[in-house]
């Protein structure tokens, strides 16, 4: 009997963070719920997670990030969203005929389990699950592979699976993060400092063996290296932190503070973890931390954007891809 599953077909999940499905109190609620249950992104005793999850953070998060997401949110829905299908939609333009592309987030929807579910319908069996996660982590990269190993231990079919566990030292997604900062340099100058700006983790995440922390700051250095920038005029350092526990430092916000206190005038950020712009690019770096920065003395604020649904993106993506299927 022919196997259902012998074509040559290829499919790809590019996946992503997630998104609420709209910026509401509700939809909020839903989205951090899902999140911040993840053992990977909390990995407290559920015993003590649980209720000051459900009892307090529940009841008070979702309003606040729903008017966040308010201030960032387009016509034709979420930034994250809406590039991530752009590229997508690009990639799947751009590949091989055979080659079916699809998104799945891990948080929200489309879910990761939902592309799993429509690439079998396809009887597509071999799959290669690319994160747009550049320096892999446990809160993300981990997380989205334990979610697919999860899906497959609990249906009767097991595809023939390839993962990428990022790309921080990739040659293609260095020059791309080089062209995109010296394009911002050439349009307003070079800044006093470049801030390279992360996502944060807790600090016992890298006490544990994590190498998140490792891979931004040779992304960090390798990027630097290509813009001939000299020590001192580019800084490490690491955003979007929560609760009161000791999180990878320097802080972005303290860093910007002190530097503007102290003479520095001009800065620009990029942040090299986030493929697409989002929340914590859009709101948290080019809202929150440009008045930070102005009102304590600085002069000049430049956010760079991510890499987005660029060219230089979708060709840093396809080789990725290339790179991964051969004898497929």
């Amino acid at each position: 009997m022919k196997d259902e599953y012998s074509n040559k077909n290829i499919g790809v999940i590019i996946t992503n963070l997630g998104t609420p499905d709209s910026p509401t109190k509700k939809d909020l609620k839903k989205y951090l719920n899902q999140f911040l249950m993840d053992r990977r992104v909390i990995d407290l005793p559920r015993i003590l997670w649980i209720p000051i999850l459900k009892c307090i953070i529940l009841n008070i998060r979702p309003r606040r990030s729903a008017k966040l997401y308010r201030s960032i949110w387009t016509k034709e829905g979420s930034p994250l969203m809406v590039f991530s299908k752009n590229i997508v939609n690009r990639l799947s333009n751009d590949l091989d005929e055979n080659m079916t592309i699809i998104l799945g987030m891990r948080y929200g929807s489309p879910s990761i389990q939902d592309a799993m579910d429509t690439l079998k319908k396809k009887n597509i069996s071999k799959i290669l699950v690319l994160p747009l996660y550049p320096q892999a982590g446990s809160p993300t990269t981990s997380s989205t592979f334990g979610v697919i190993s999860g899906h497959t231990n609990n249906i009767n079919w097991m595809p023939n699976l390839r993962f990428i566990s990022g790309y921080h030292d990739h040659d293609k997604y260095i020059m791309a993060l080089v062209e995109s900062i010296d394009q911002s340099f050439k349009k307003n100058g070079t800044p006093d400092l470049l801030l390279f700006s992360f996502h944060g983790m807790p600090q016992r995440y890298l006490e544990k063996g994590d190498p998140y922390y490792c891979f931004c700051q040779k992304t960090a250095r390798l990027t630097a290296k290509q813009l001939n920038l000299e020590e001192g005029e580019f800084k490490v350092a690491f955003q979007s932190r929560f609760g009161t526990e000791k999180w990878l430092e320097p802080y972005v916000d303290r860093l910007l503070v002190n530097g503007a206190k102290n003479g520095l005038r001009h800065v620009q950020v990029i942040s090299p973890g986030f493929s697409v712009d989002c929340l914590e690019t859009l709101e948290e770096i080019s809202i929150q931390y440009r008045e930070l920065f102005l009102n304590n003395g600085g002069e000049k604020f430049e956010y760079i954007p991510c890499l987005n649904d660029s060219d230089t993106h979708i060709d840093l993506i396809k080789t990725i891809i290339d790179e991964n299927i051969q004898n497929w």
